[in-house]
């Protein structure tokens, strides 16, 4: 049986699995899904064309699902699909996708965004990442598994950050952040590997030549993709490979800073 508010406002056409949880003066309408054991707590939104997943936790006061913030945007359906686990705090501003970007917004799984994170029409989030409160993401930005996002950091429009990076509070990200890196600033620029997470999930077998390469890529004033190229041919280390193949793809450019000799 649902556990429904009785003030909760469900449309006919609403799709809610028997044991999705909603409160208090929420608001559901016709084009939602909801999956088993998710939770949306009070006074939340979720409109439009949106697919939630199983057993996530909806806090107070979210918008989920609202058009895209986007001018060119014109009324076209469009999409908005999150998956399983995720936690997604009060006040967080979630919105669906555009036809000039696949017309979906697509979350993956056990992300959590705090308090006040928004995303921004087409942004792609795969698992396990982490947004720190005011966080926000423009629109179209892609970004890997395992990623780390601190407080009130933006994110510009068509950015892509690697598995495992991080990026700390208060910077402002305009470029391309390769997987396993740490960029800090404002602008953002590599600061170096995000040791920490990468103990946490990955062998010292492959971080001993992550940081070689990392050294080879910004440290030694040769040119990026030239280096970036050698070393995916030559190097067996998958996550090497990895981070040189996102360099090779960089539309936007990796920003760093040279050390001076």
């Amino acid at each position: 049986m649902n556990r429904i508010h009785p003030t909760a406002i469900i449309e006919d056409g609403a799709n809610i699995a028997s044991s999705v949880t909603i409160g208090a003066f929420s608001y559901i309408a016709s084009g939602v899904t909801i999956g088993e054991g998710t939770i949306v707590g009070t006074h939340t939104l979720i409109e439009g064309k949106t697919t939630i997943g199983k057993y996530n936790h909806i806090f107070s006061h979210a918008t989920i699902g609202s058009i895209p913030q986007d001018l060119k945007y014109n009324g076209e359906e469009v999409e908005l699909v999150i998956g399983d686990y995720n936690r997604i705090r009060e006040h967080t501003l979630l919105n669906p996708g555009t036809a000039g970007g696949g017309s979906i917004t697509k979350i993956g799984n056990r992300n959590l965004l705090m308090g006040y994170v928004h995303l921004g029409h087409d942004v792609i989030m795969g698992n396990n990442c982490i947004l720190a409160n005011g966080a926000t993401l423009a629109g179209h930005v892609e970004i890997g598994n395992f990623v780390v996002i601190g407080g009130l950091t933006p994110v510009h429009q068509f950015v892509h950050i690697g598995d495992y990076a991080m990026i700390a509070g208060a910077s402002a990200l305009a470029q391309d952040i390769p997987p396993y890196c740490l960029a800090e600033g404002n602008r953002a620029v590599l600061r170096g590997l995000n040791l920490t997470g990468l103990r946490r999930n990955i062998s010292k077998d492959e971080i001993d030549p992550l940081k070689s390469a990392y050294r080879e890529l910004f440290e030694q004033g040769k040119p990026l993709k030239d280096v970036a190229q050698r070393l995916f041919e030559q190097s067996e280390t998958l996550a090497v490979k990895h981070m040189c193949q996102f360099i090779l793809n960089s539309k936007r450019g990796i920003p760093f800073e040279r050390k001076q000799s």
